[in-house]
């Protein structure tokens, strides 16, 4: 056994406690690329899938679509209330709409920034401070869900993780945006 072969245990262990990042060791992710067949083959066996984005410098374990539905799931779904998801998909317009008039790779975004573009679609208090506090623990929920990263030595910076083109695809969107539609048709109804 290469030395590289004899790596694959810690690569796909890694995989199993979260998202490898590239910028948060070359050494792991060197192996990861010269091993993502083997470690592909390896988690297929337990219904699972290699996604590995060398472009982004990101990989991540989720369930095969067609998995065997007795298996029980070894990658667990998380349920998002509606804030969390309406952030998310505006976290995902805003990279998008970032992508295409930047060079840059890095989006980076105050919470006060975040807060002006959720505001829009939050219906009108007179409780600014638990609007506040609810958005904060948006924010919270999301960067422990990896899709914004805390930026060291600020107060309220962060960064918006490129992973999340992987979990927050055109399909996700496109329901998101059926259920914002219900949303906005309720908050109508609910002003008349």
């Amino acid at each position: 056994m290469t030395t590289t072969e004899s790596a694959l245990p810690l690569v796909v262990t890694k995989l199993f406690k979260g998202v490898v990042y590239r910028e948060g060791d070359e050494k792991l992710w060197q192996s990861l690329t010269e091993l993502s067949a083997q470690a592909r083959d390896h988690v297929a066996v337990l219904g699972l899938e290699l996604v590995l984005d060398d472009t982004e410098g990101y990989a991540f374990l989720r369930s095969r679509p067609d998995a065997d539905p007795d298996l029980p799931r070894l990658i667990p779904r998380r349920q998002l209330t509606f804030h969390v998801s309406l952030l998310l998909a505006l976290l995902r317009a805003r990279l998008a709409e970032f992508d295409q008039q930047n060079s840059e790779t890095r989006l980076i975004m105050t919470a006060e920034e975040i807060g002006d573009m959720v505001s829009v679609f939050l219906p009108e208090s007179s409780n600014e401070a638990r609007i506040l506090d609810q958005l904060a623990a948006n924010i919270k929920k999301v960067t422990e869900l990896g899709f914004l990263r805390k930026l060291r030595g600020t107060e309220a910076t962060y960064e918006v993780a490129r992973i999340l083109k992987a979990y927050v695809d055109a399909q996700w969107l496109e329901e998101f945006d059926a259920r914002l539609a219900d949303y906005r048709t309720a908050l109508g109804g609910e002003k008349s």
